[in-house]
């Protein structure tokens, strides 16, 4: 009988997508073969997973759990919206969230952390969930926001369950004024920023890159206007300023009034915005598109209508 080892173990598991202790017992059943042990994991159901790993999955939720000075935002795919409805997969995204919550937003330390009530990890039980339900999954990204005094803020759109949705939000409000009215304003806060779709918290936090090509884009526009480079330069600026303002959250327009800029509304409630974070479902998937009635035909040998 071959040496069962870490290695092989994590060899097994990348080639089926199979849980670490699942491999191990198949390893240990096969007495070391991978070929006997991919058999039995298959034989089991346990490999499925990996046969479903290669096709996208863009549809899921996101999900959103607090603490106190504290919140997290994560994103779970799956292929379809039919699972975002499944009640174990949103338990899953629930549970997903609390687990970022007290580990961090690094990926890999959330699925290597304990899920709750199964004994396996939280990565082994999202294998577990693609092999039970019978779609690609994939926890997508998380993120964690804190602050010393004050309320981390949540806010989902359209909520389908407390905490779950396709657009979520966090705003991290630093202040010493009540807590629930620090809330309300978080909560305003993340409804602005569901809406607005703000980019950086701050002037100084814009993106170099992009703040480079859009005032590429402006200088090619105003130099096409034939004008002066002086007043070129100022025609670049004004529109620079006007850039700011669509994209940077504390320029922007209060959406809840249409007229105060996000700064002035915090200055007057004597409260800092140290971050925010939003989440839209799916966003930057390249996701696949094609006749859903065509597919299910040819799944069952029917021949597609004229």
């Amino acid at each position: 009988m071959a040496e069962i080892t870490a290695a092989l173990v994590k060899d097994l598991r990348e080639r089926t997508g199979a849980g670490m202790m699942d491999c191990k017992k198949a390893l240990t059943e096969a007495a070391g073969d991978m070929e006997a042990a991919i058999d039995w994991l298959r034989k089991k159901g346990l490999s499925a997973a990996a046969k479903k790993s290669g096709r996208v999955a863009a549809e899921g939720l996101v999900g959103v759990a607090s603490g106190p000075n504290a919140a997290a935002l994560v994103e779970v795919n799956a292929e379809t919206d039919f699972v975002a409805r499944n009640e174990t997969f949103q338990g899953f995204v629930t549970e997903v969230a609390k687990v970022a919550l007290a580990v961090g937003e690094d990926i890999e330390a959330i699925k290597a952390a304990a899920y709750p009530g199964t004994g396996r990890t939280v990565g082994e039980e999202l294998t577990h969930l693609v092999a039970t339900i019978g779609e690609n999954m994939n926890i997508r990204r998380a993120r964690v926001l804190t602050v010393p005094q004050g309320v981390v803020a949540t806010y989902v759109h359209s909520a389908v369950k407390p905490g779950l949705g396709k657009i979520g939000v966090l705003a991290a409000v630093k202040g010493s004024s009540e807590i629930g009215a620090l809330e309300t304003l978080g909560r305003q806060i993340g409804m602005h920023v569901a809406a607005a779709r703000p980019e950086a918290l701050d002037v100084d936090s814009v993106d170099p890159a992009a703040l480079d090509r859009e005032r590429a884009v402006l200088s090619e526009q105003a130099r096409a206007s034939g004008k002066p480079e002086a007043i070129i330069e100022k025609m670049v600026e004004g529109r620079i300023r006007k850039y700011y303002e669509e994209v940077v959250l504390l320029e922007q327009v209060w959406v809840h009034d249409g007229e105060s800029r996000v700064r002035a509304v915090l200055k007057k409630a004597g409260a800092e915005l140290t971050g925010f974070a939003r989440f839209q479902l799916g966003e930057g998937i390249d996701k696949q598109t094609g006749d859903f009635a065509a597919e299910v035909a040819a799944a069952a040998g029917i021949a597609p209508v004229a």
